[in-house]
């Protein structure tokens, strides 16, 4: 009894706080801050709750949602542009260190053939009538496309146009398909590389003649993926998940409501596209299938600030968007174009306007990161896992009060640990779009107080993005700091 009480009083002998805030990653509207670490020299406390500040964060860890898988863009053939600085570029993209000066993306995803962003048309098997497959030649893809598939468009010979630009699949080769897509998955395995997902078709409702496309009804799309399911259960991909639709919101009750109620146990989930219609429009999905997989694949933007501010509020990327409709995912289309945005399928009428990619690769061979990049990079630091192994990320509530809540949108993610005594990471991502005042542009930052399991941080925002994360064990704890390491005092555990 002696020694129990005497280690009880030893534990509360040193310095005790609560969590803290060491991390902060920023993007700012005026680009003084471009995806910029601001570590700080000391912490940023949770203390006893005082007032709260113009705008207040609750952070609800009892309230989990979805798991967020990661974000990206699509492995078109623009993305064949080279840079001087190859490696470094692939480093800023995609490493998941910890802590690096890097975005972590994760997620790509890779056209099946030639898409609008291809220097001409091609397929894995341009044999007229091979239903056999024969022919087919996984090779006649470029030879960097071997990752994560995910968008896929038929040979023309088996749509009614007899071209891969426009028309819709003929019902004599629905089998054939699912046989097409199949030989692809093994095509991909024999490169040495086994797919996470596939998709049935890009765009389904959309048939246009100036590139690859092809329009498929809901009936023949839920047999093919019924039919791919039966062989890649049969041929060892049985973990490689099928994602259906893969088009806008507006198709959401006309398409990937009834695709999934067709065929709902060939179908991990769909993939949605925010061309058309509305972010809230996943809501339906999901309240329709809540157990189901919902991505984000593609977009494209416009102007620096205001595509960022959209991105965050709308699209795949992240806070009151998709992700809290349940979207695990958020993709761009192209990972990399030049300045002119090509190479661009001859022809093609999909980006009249120009489009821009998430890097830029110059003509002397160096690089630049375009407002799709911070947005996801922003995004992706709060989700990447905090271990080599570990989990990523995963939704949890959070609420915002105050007399400036309306400033801020807020997405709060916790990141579990491989070591179960490790800290649990908590994260969140904030906007701040308080930047016009009466019609005048005014950017304000926004002072606020953070809640979280009866504590209370402070920290102002600026106009801008922030991503900032604390440690805490998953039951309730306090830890002592002295040297800037946190240890937590397991005897609440």
């Amino acid at each position: 009894m002696h020694s129990s009480c005497l280690s009880f009083l030893l534990l509360f002998s040193g310095p005790v706080v609560s969590q803290q805030i060491w991390d902060i990653w920023q993007t700012t509207w005026d680009r003084s801050g471009l995806f910029t670490s601001l570590a700080p020299s000391t912490p940023i406390n949770f203390v006893t709750p005082g007032a709260i500040g113009s705008a207040d964060i609750v952070v609800d860890d009892t309230s989990v949602f979805q798991n967020v898988y990661g974000f990206g863009g699509s492995l078109s053939d623009s993305c064949t542009q080279n840079s001087n600085n190859y490696w470094a570029l692939l480093d800023y993209l995609f490493s998941p260190t910890d802590g690096a000066n890097a975005a972590g993306l994760n997620y790509i995803r890779v056209p099946l053939g030639a898409s609008d962003f291809s220097a001409s048309v091609y397929n894995y098997d341009e044999t007229s009538g091979d239903t056999s497959f024969n022919n087919f030649n996984i090779n006649a893809a470029p030879s960097y496309v071997f990752s994560v598939l995910q968008d896929i468009h038929s040979p023309g010979w088996m749509k009614g146009s007899g071209s891969m630009d426009g028309g819709s699949l003929s019902s004599d080769f629905v089998t054939f398909y699912a046989t097409y897509l199949f030989k692809c998955l093994q095509g991909f395995q024999n490169e040495g590389l086994t797919p996470y997902a596939i998709s049935i078709q890009n765009e389904p409702q959309n048939s246009d003649s100036t590139y690859p496309s092809c329009t498929m009804s809901v009936a023949v799309e839920a047999q093919i993926g019924m039919a791919l399911r039966s062989m890649m259960n049969n041929n060892g991909f049985g973990a490689v998940k099928i994602i259906g639709f893969d088009h806008n919101w507006s198709g959401v009750s006309s398409y990937a409501i009834p695709l999934l109620q067709a065929a709902p146990n060939s179908f991990a989930g769909v993939a949605f596209h925010c061309y058309e219609g509305t972010v809230s429009e996943q809501a339906a999905f999901q309240a329709a299938f809540p157990n189901k997989e919902v991505e984000c694949t593609g977009t494209i933007g416009s102007d620096w600030w205001s595509d960022i501010k959209w991105y965050m509020d709308n699209m795949c990327v992240i806070l009151e968007g998709a992700l809290s409709y349940g979207a695990s995912t958020g993709l761009m289309w192209n990972l990399a174009l030049d300045g002119n945005g090509n190479p661009f399928l001859p022809g093609s009428d999909s980006c009249n306007a120009g489009c821009r990619g998430i890097v830029q690769i110059n003509s002397d061979g160096t690089y630049s990161v375009n407002q799709e990049f911070y947005s996801m990079a922003q995004a992706s630091k709060a989700i990447i896992p905090k271990d080599v192994g570990g989990p990523f990320g995963q939704r949890i509530g959070v609420t915002i009060g105050g007399e400036l809540s309306w400033a801020l949108i807020v997405g709060a993610y916790v990141t579990g640990r491989v070591n179960p005594t490790d800290w649990l990471r908590y994260s969140i991502v904030v906007l701040n779009w308080d930047d016009t005042n009466n019609g005048s542009w005014d950017p304000v930052a926004v002072p606020t107080t953070i809640e979280f399991r009866g504590m209370q941080a402070s920290y102002t925002f600026p106009v801008g993005v922030t991503t900032l994360w604390w440690f805490e064990s998953e039951s309730y704890a306090l830890y002592s700091e002295t040297d800037g390491i946190q240890r937590p005092l397991h005897f609440f555990q």
